[in-house]
Order: C-alpha cells, then sequence, then structure tokens
C-alpha cells in the first residue's frame, strides 16, 4: 500500500457505459479526488468474444463526456495475461495452489452432488493434496487456490460493515484456466496490487468476490485493499433497473440533451446523501462525499428527477456556456448536422440575445434547441396545428393592421414595439393577447415562445416585417 489514495474504476467493455458503472466511477473519481489521490482506469476486456472496441471506445467517451478524467494511461487487463500467469506458478511454488485434474463430467458430479445435499462448497478437494504422480497423461489441468478449510474470512467494508464467511463454505476456486488463462477472480488481484489501488469501490454484486479475492491477496502475502460495496440501482418501482425504467447508456443521456453536471450531480444522490442538500457543485460534491454514507438499500433511478435536475442547471449556465453546450450535443442528435450549418455568427448572437428567455422553460438542451429554432426557421414558417388554429381569416386581418404599425417604429428594440402594438390593441378596443398571439403564431409558427416583443427585438425589423407580411391578410 502507498499513502496516496488511489482508487480504480474497471468495466467490461461489453456494451456501453450504462447508469450503474457511471455512478461507480464518479464515486470512485470523488473520493480519491477529494483525498489528493488517483482514480485510474483499467478495461477488463479478458472475454475477447464479448469485449469490442466500440464498447470501449463508448466507455473512454461517456468518461470523458461526464467529467470523469482518470490519471495515468488507461490499462487494459488482457495484455498483462503472462503476469497474471507468473502470480498463479508463484503461488504453486508456495504452496497456496495446486494443480487440479478434475474432468468437466467429474465437476458437474461434484456440483450436482454437493447442491443435492445442500452444501455451499460445490468443488470437493479431490486434487488438493494428491500426489503429482497421479495426474493422468494428456489432460491440461487447472490451478486452484488452497483456500482456508476453517475459520473465517471477513471484509470490513465501508458500506456494508464488517461483512464474514465461514471459510468451511468456500471453494478451492480456479486461479488458472486450463488453457492458460486467468480467472477474473486472479485478475483483479493481482492488477490492482500492481496498479496499487487502496480503495476498491465497485456494486455489492461483487460482495462475494470480495471474500474470495481477499484469501488471494491473503495467499501472496498483500495487503488486501479498503473496500466498499455500493448497492445496485432500481428502478422508481424497486424492480431491477431495465431500459423501460430509463437504464440506457451515458451516451443516450447526452443525446437526450442532459448536462454533463447535472448529470454528475444526479447520480452522486443515487445512494448518498450530504444532510438535506440536493444540489450540489463539482467542488461540494468532491469536498463532502465519503463512504459510510453511502446507503445499504438500492437507489431508485426516477427520470423526472434527472429532468428537473437538468432544468436547473440550464437555467444556472450562462447563456454563452449553453451556446457551447448545444455546439457539443449536435453531433449526437437527429438533424444536427442541418442545425449547426444555420447557425451563422449573426443567428448566434441572435441566439444568445434570446436565451435569458428560453432557458426558463427548457428542461434539456434538445428542448432548448426546439424552443429556439423559430431564429433560424425558413421562410415561409411553417405553422403547427395549434397556430394555424390561431390564424384565422379575421386573426390574418388584424396581423395586416398591426404589421402596419409595427412598420411606423422607428427604434426597433422591445419597450418601441411594445408600445406600438399596446397602442393598435388600444385603438382597436382589443385586449393586447388578442393581437399578440396572432403576432407569435406568424413569428414563431407556434403558440409558446419568449416574450413576443423579445422575439421582434431578437429576430429584428426586417425578418419580423417579413414574417408577419407572409401571413397577413389582405
Amino acid at each position: 500500500m502507498t499513502d496516496t489514495v488511489v482508487t480504480r474504476f474497471a468495466p467490461s467493455p461489453t456494451g456501453f457505459l450504462h447508469i450503474g458503472g457511471a455512478r461507480t466511477a464518479l464515486f470512485n473519481w470523488l473520493y480519491a479526488r477529494g483525498r489528493g489521490g488517483k482514480m485510474l482506469l483499467r478495461i477488463e476486456n479478458t472475454d475477447r468474444e464479448r469485449s469490442t472496441k466500440a464498447a470501449i471506445d463508448a466507455i473512454l467517451d461517456g468518461l470523458t463526456w461526464l467529467g470523469l478524467g482518470w490519471d495515468g494511461e488507461t490499462v487494459y487487463q488482457f495484455s498483462r495475461v503472462e503476469r497474471h500467469r507468473e502470480v498463479a506458478e508463484q503461488m504453486l511454488a508456495s504452496g497456496n495452489a495446486y494443480r487440479c485434474y478434475a474432468s468437466p463430467e467429474e465437476l458437474t458430479e461434484m456440483r450436482d452432488k454437493a447442491r443435492a445435499e445442500g452444501r455451499t462448497r460445490l468443488y470437493d478437494g479431490r486434487w488438493r493434496d494428491r500426489d503429482p504422480s497421479d495426474a493422468p497423461s494428456g489432460v491440461k489441468p487447472t490451478i486452484r487456490l488452497k483456500a482456508p478449510l476453517t475459520g473465517e474470512t471477513v471484509v470490513e467494508d465501508q458500506v456494508q460493515g464488517r461483512v464474514t464467511w465461514q471459510n468451511e463454505n468456500l471453494d478451492d476456486f480456479v486461479l488458472l484456466r486450463s488453457d492458460g488463462t486467468p480467472t477474473y477472480m486472479l485478475a483483479v488481484v493481482v492488477d490492482d496490487h500492481d496498479m496499487a489501488v487502496t480503495h476498491v469501490i465497485r456494486g455489492d454484486d461483487h460482495l462475494n468476490n470480495g471474500a474470495r479475492q481477499t484469501q488471494i491477496y491473503q495467499a501472496l502475502g498483500w495487503a488486501v485493499p479498503v473496500m466498499s460495496h455500493i448497492p445496485l440501482i432500481h428502478g422508481p418501482d424497486g424492480s431491477k433497473l431495465s431500459k423501460r425504467h430509463g437504464a440506457l447508456g451515458v451516451d443516450a443521456y447526452r443525446a437526450l440533451g442532459y448536462l454533463p453536471a447535472a448529470m454528475r450531480n444526479y447520480l452522486v444522490r443515487l445512494g448518498w446523501s450530504h444532510g438535506d442538500q440536493e444540489i450540489f457543485s463539482t467542488e461540494e460534491m468532491i469536498a463532502a462525499f465519503d463512504l459510510p454514507q453511502i446507503g445499504r438499500s438500492a437507489a431508485r433511478f426516477d427520470l423526472a428527477k434527472l429532468e428537473n435536475l437538468n432544468g436547473h442547471y440550464i437555467r444556472s449556465s450562462s447563456d454563452s456556456d449553453l451556446v457551447a453546450a448545444i455546439d457539443g450535443v449536435l453531433p449526437h442528435i437527429a438533424n444536427g448536422a442541418e442545425t449547426g450549418s444555420k447557425l451563422t455568427p449573426p443567428v448566434r448572437g441572435q441566439l444568445i440575445a434570446a436565451m435569458p428567455e428560453l432557458k426558463e422553460r427548457a428542461k434539456t438542451l434538445v428542448e432548448l434547441i426546439d424552443a429556439a429554432s423559430f431564429i433560424w426557421a425558413a421562410r415561409p414558417l411553417r405553422l403547427d396545428d395549434k397556430a394555424t388554429a390561431i390564424l384565422t381569416p379575421e386573426a390574418r386581418v388584424i396581423l395586416g393592421e398591426a404589421t402596419d404599425a409595427l412598420e411606423a417604429v422607428e427604434s426597433w428594440a422591445a419597450e418601441a414595439t411594445e408600445q406600438a402594438v399596446r397602442a393598435f390593441a388600444e385603438s382597436k378596443g382589443a385586449k393586447l393577447g388578442a393581437v399578440a398571439q396572432p403576432l407569435r403564431a406568424a413569428l414563431t409558427g407556434r403558440t409558446t415562445s419568449p416574450g413576443i416583443f423579445n422575439v421582434l427585438d431578437v429576430l429584428g425589423r426586417q425578418e419580423s416585417l417579413a414574417r408577419l407580411r407572409d401571413q397577413a391578410g389582405p
């Protein structure tokens, strides 16, 4: 062990970076950052059939988007197979492991018998103390741990508390397969030791692995890292999290228009709390996060809560930051390239001018882009059904007259256009809304938008009057 706190995130690249994995990475990152330590990244790609480059790229991209930078070079577990074999041989030499020549048929028979008798120890240890000269010819053996038969194995878990296993119930499990490839149990221990990992923070589905890996550490005389097994994430109904609950990859949340800061804030509160505080800056998370504050019960994923939190972060973001965030999400959404081509420097200026009102209503960047799309919409505007319904023949006549009144406005600012429209409404004996709604429909193609006078200001005199003339009646 070193004095420096070292955590690691060690995903298997068999699919996208899902929400549970992202939270595990975040917890490791926060714990290390809060203690001046390091978080390492190890890709556990020993399953050669299921590990793909696309999945590795998705994991790296997802972590980068979330802002969870790792320290040092990424370690690829498969590249360390020779080191894993070396340690297995070392354990053989020290008497802490042995070669097992049991056939698949024998192993099946052992397991069936153990289960029938209600025993959890499925392997009967028949090669544990057998003379190597008894080895059958032509059979490639596995290497098994010579696990302790009595006493107990203990994990002092920072989340689960003290967890104890009776050694009589734990198998002499395989360290090295007959084809020379290491098992997950051996590879993880060797890699964590060689990477000087001090704290293992992972899902509680690995808790039983914690006992077996502790036995490997002890057999090798290595210090056991501090372990923390965090409860898994369930759906709102308490069942296992699935796609119907929102169990998507991190890349999907980016494409849906969520901000990385909002995702971090939401994920940190899935199972961890700090008093009643709900909103955390990244700096506050780093300062406050600790392992014993993680609850032992499963966290529940709530997409509506994430959406509301994202809306808070959108409202709290600067206008220029939101434009930059829109740029970042465009490559990942439908028609993003087409939208991006319309964001010329003048249009960006209009977007920033409209942003103070736009961001008050949007809960995602996708909603924000949609609400802002009237700015770069081509003439004649395509009206939605509600806007079409508002623009009756009578409304179009009012629109034409209101346009005449607006053409007389010399200083095209929100205050001046408002004054002109109010005066026009009064002259007609109409309420302001009876004039403003047809104006909104003609200018934006919709019945909802920022304040109509701000819309006029953002679009400018020439574009505003042209759009109004397009829809005005005779």
